[in-house]
């Protein structure tokens, strides 16, 4: 039985500003911790993770990006609908997915917080600590690669990890397919999702990336400025943006529409400690990559403290501090990186501007009201 109110009523598209004359003209025809020293063991269990086909020409949907950004790239075996929006919104919070019943997506992903982690470290299903801050999911539709370390190369692989790392959500993929299976009232969700009442995990780790690719961030007062309205920043924000992109050099890393490159550098955070997080060189094997994480988007920062994939920076004024001395020295720092002076003045500006990449879209997104029962 499906007990919803709005489940499979309406086409899932939040209510976004940009998107309304989209929605009037459409409707009428919805981290993860690497066990180490292998962080890929997750994907070497015997259970092929689900891929994605790199996207065709024809591989974007009319579902509406925000101003500014390129469109949203589905997957040529993952189209958008909204029906799959939809599923894929409900399993996300659904603790049901863990094994004890409590820990989901949103459980790490908190919605409230821009969709990242209120806490320096979450607890998985046995209440021991992760490794890792749980980054936000706004605007991963775009990411080349996902987690801090770029493990994943889609979003429907990212699922894998979360529900079967024993310390998280605690599942196998057969398992979390099989209880969500005993649950009748998912039948008409993956029916009118895929067409037909049966569940694989295949089907839902889709679903889920495809709400995941529509929890999206735009049209902040920068983006306004940058469409041409040039009283949306104040002067303190032009004056940070002018540092940003010249003599602070910021955009060497946090590039684009969504400030972020999808770059990986090491910083030297948490590098002090005597069983350093290896970051991306537990993927590569490359001694140059040891403490490398991907530079996350600067979009909604206001709303995602604490910072850094440790969670270990309490304000952007202290992320500002480690920039300004150059990083935290490691026989691995980036060489991009170079002490500069940054006087309370001109770290003013930079909040300020920060501050004008809090944008809109994710905070309509909500909780299901009930769940399939």
């Amino acid at each position: 039985m499906l007990i919803s109110l709005s489940l499979a009523s309406a086409p899932f598209i939040p209510n976004f500003t940009w998107a309304r004359e989209h929605v009037r003209s459409t409707l009428d025809c919805g981290g993860s911790t690497p066990p180490w020293p292998s962080s890929l063991a997750l994907f070497q269990s015997g259970v092929e993770p689900p891929q994605s086909k790199v996207p065709s020409a024809q591989g974007f949907s009319t579902y509406p990006a925000p101003p500014g950004f390129p469109p949203i790239p589905w997957p040529e075996d993952n189209p958008y609908t909204p029906a799959r929006a939809e599923l894929g919104k409900v399993l996300f919070f659904d603790g049901r997915l863990s094994a004890n019943g409590v820990v989901s997506c949103a459980f790490c992903h908190e919605p409230a917080h821009a969709f990242s982690a209120s806490t320096p470290i979450s607890k998985g299903v046995n209440g021991k600590l992760g490794v890792r801050h749980a980054q936000t999911i706004i605007n991963r539709a775009w990411g080349k690669s996902q987690f801090w370390d770029g493990r994943a190369p889609t979003l429907e692989a990212q699922v894998v990890s979360p529900i079967t790392n024993p310390d998280e959500m605690g599942m196998t993929t057969e398992g979390v397919a099989q209880k969500i299976r005993s649950i009748k009232g998912y039948e008409p969700l993956f029916a009118a999702a895929f067409g037909d009442d049966s569940i694989t995990f295949d089907q839902i780790a889709k679903a889920i990336a495809t709400f995941e690719r529509t929890i999206v961030s735009g049209n902040s007062a920068y983006d306004r400025y940058l469409a041409g309205d040039k009283s949306a920043l104040t002067k303190q924000q032009k004056d940070g943006l002018d540092f940003f992109n010249k003599k602070g050099e910021c955009a060497e890393c946090h590039e684009g529409p969504n400030f972020s490159g999808e770059k990986f550098a090491n910083l030297g955070v948490g590098m002090d400690r005597a069983n350093p997080d290896p970051g991306r060189f537990a993927i590569t094997k490359k001694r140059s990559d040891f403490g490398k994480f991907k530079a996350p988007t600067l979009r909604d920062l206001a709303h995602r403290a604490p910072y850094m994939h440790d969670g270990s920076v309490k304000t952007l004024a202290d992320v500002l501090d480690i920039y300004a001395k150059g990083g935290l020295p490691n026989p691995h720092l980036d060489t991009r990186l170079a002490p500069f002076y940054l006087d309370e003045e001109t770290k003013r500006d930079l909040l300020a501007f920060l501050d004008s990449l809090n944008g809109e879209g994710w905070q309509n997104i909500k909780p299901p009201a009930v769940f399939p029962q």
